[in-house]
């Protein structure tokens, strides 16, 4: 485990040098590892163990979901099962469903959570919530998590790539004295580029904040707020979309990704390094206290609660579609459709 220096504060991290493969598969050699759902990030990662050489299985609902497993070749009868089959085969259970199936099929887990066997999450939810969502886990098996910073479909693209998605980790419960390698050894398995350390309550935490911050909530409210204005005040729709959207992700985020906003400041022009110097402390003065108050609202609950109440209701399907298809046909995003077909690669 190597002492990192990020920004003046040391933390823990592994990487693929310290940990290599060859350790991770001598490790898990005598495991069998059920990958249970194959939604979001259990075609990644039960792949990418399937191809590091592990010994994996997938446990999958028949349907339209369970088919894409035998397209992707998961053979059933061999490699894929029913989730009780799969959990009973396994002395790994890698619990790849959404928050809200965790919550419906945690009885049919519950009852293969024989001793010594790991149960493993990809998200803190379910656990550092489970006085709402009743996962409660038995005292003697092993609880971990590794969570890769992305999609399911990141992963396995950027593993295709030759390259990983950096994971958090973290151990809640080391019934057998294993827990750690046993989280590492997935770590490096799932293809992660390097891993560092945290707690279920943490990743919960800071996940949530994300997803309904800069990730995905607070950009969309704060490139809609810009378009809003540049369209109220006269200026086109491929006018207002450019300056708002496709220079910051087809030009600009490229180069910070890379380089850092540092890199991007001192890379720029003379006008906009004034006028970025001058404003961002005025959105940071203005976006904190949003921020403080999202916070709040993660840690004390009160967003899984919302989760939890959403997912539950009988026409949640119906009401999630309909508000998905008003951000889909609202006007800066069908501008978008037609930025995108302009593009060079796309003519």
């Amino acid at each position: 485990m190597a002492k990192m220096n990020f920004g003046g504060v040391e933390e823990n991290v592994m990487t693929r040098e310290e940990f290599p493969l060859e350790k991770a598969r001598e490790i898990l050699k005598d495991e069998t590892i059920a990958v249970i759902g194959y939604g979001v990030q259990g075609p990644g990662q039960s792949l990418n163990l399937r191809d590091n050489g592990f010994n994996v299985i997938v446990g999958q609902r028949e349907g339209k979901t369970y088919q894409k497993a035998v397209n992707d070749g998961w053979v059933p009868g061999k490699t894929l099962f029913s989730i009780e089959e799969a959990c009973q085969k396994a002395t790994i259970i890698m619990c790849l469903l959404s928050d809200a199936a965790v919550m419906s099929v945690w009885p049919k887990i519950k009852q293969y959570l024989t001793a010594g066997k790991a149960l493993y999450f990809s998200h803190g939810f379910a656990i550092t919530w489970n006085d709402r969502t009743g996962c409660v886990p038995p005292a003697d098996i092993d609880v971990i998590m590794v969570a890769p910073k992305g999609s399911g479909t990141s992963l396995r693209t950027m593993f295709l790539e030759g390259r990983g998605l950096n994971s958090s980790y973290a151990v809640y419960q080391d019934y057998t004295g294993k827990a750690m390698d046993r989280t590492l050894a997935l770590g490096i398995g799932i293809g992660s580029g390097y891993l560092f350390e945290t707690t279920f309550q943490r990743e919960a935490t800071s996940d949530l904040t994300g997803e309904r911050g800069s990730l995905m909530g607070a950009i969309q409210g704060l490139l809609l707020a810009q378009y809003e204005v540049l369209r109220e005040h006269g200026h086109s729709p491929s006018e207002a979309f450019n300056e708002t959207v496709e220079e910051l992700t087809q030009s600009l985020m490229p180069l910070f990704a890379k380089n850092g906003m540092d890199w991007m400041y001192a890379n720029c022009s003379t006008t906009a390094q004034r006028g970025a110097l001058d404003w961002f402390p005025r959105f940071h003065d203005a976006v904190k206290p949003v921020l403080e108050w999202l916070y709040l609202s993660v840690k004390t609950g009160n967003e899984a609660q919302i989760s939890i109440d959403s997912n539950s209701k009988p026409d949640y399907r119906e009401g999630l579609e309909k508000e998905l298809k008003a951000l889909r046909e609202s006007e800066m995003w069908q501008t978008a459709v037609t930025v995108r077909k302009l593009r060079p690669e796309n003519n």
